[in-house]
C-alpha cells in the first residue's frame, strides 16, 4: 500500500539578524545568510514541512506540543522533531519513498544550496537523494514570502506499508 502526504509551514523573518540564531533550512545552516527565521526551535521551515507531512501519514502531530516539550527541554534542532515523526511511520509500518519540497521566498536564493539540502535531507530519511525533489519560487511577488518577509514551504511524501 502507497500512502501520500501534504506539509505546509511558514515562518517570518526577524527584523534583526541574530547571530546565535543563523538560517537553517534542510538541516544546514547557510552561510553567508544574514537572516533569521522567528521560532521557537531552529525556525527550519523546511524540515518542519517534511514532518508536518509525515504527521499527515501517522496522525499524530509532531510539530505542537510534542516539539514544544522537546524545546522546553532545549531541543530546538528541527531534525530531531524530523526523526521523532520518521520512528513514528517506521512504527506503523511504513517507509518513506520520496520528498518533494517547494519553497516560496524571496529570499535567500536557493540555488547555490539546493543539492546540498536534498542530500541531507535524504541522509536523515534514509533514502537516496534522487528521492528528494526541491523547487523555489518568488511566486512573482505576490504574497509576503514572495516580497521576501519570510519563507512558505509545500512538502508532498510518499511512503509504502
Amino acid at each position: 500500500m502507497t500512502v501520500f502526504a501534504i506539509g505546509q509551514d511558514s515562518h517570518a523573518f526577524e527584523k534583526k539578524f541574530d547571530p546565535l540564531k543563523p538560517l537553517k533550512l534542510g538541516g544546514l545552516v547557510l552561510d553567508g545568510q544574514k537572516l533569521t527565521l522567528r521560532a521557537n526551535s531552529d525556525g527550519d521551515v523546511i524540515l518542519h514541512a517534511l514532518t508536518n507531512a509525515i504527521s499527515g501519514i501517522t496522525c499524530r502531530n509532531i510539530l505542537g506540543s510534542v516539539a514544544d516539550g522537546m524545546c522546553r527541554n532545549g531541543i530546538t534542532d528541527s531534525a530531531e522533531y524530523l526523526k521523532v515523526a520518521l520512528k513514528d511511520l517506521s512504527e506503523a509500518g511504513f517507509r518513506l519513498v520520496s520528498v518533494s519540497i517547494s519553497v516560496e521566498a524571496k529570499k535567500p536564493v536557493l540555488s547555490p544550496f539546493t543539492e546540498a539540502i536534498r542530500e541531507n535531507i535524504a541522509s536523515i530519511c534514509g533514502i537516496p537523494s534522487c528521492s528528494v525533489g526541491m523547487t523555489a519560487t518568488t511566486g512573482e511577488g505576490l504574497t509576503a514570502f514572495g516580497r521576501g518577509l519570510g519563507i512558505q514551504v509545500f512538502c508532498a511524501v510518499t511512503a509504502e506499508k
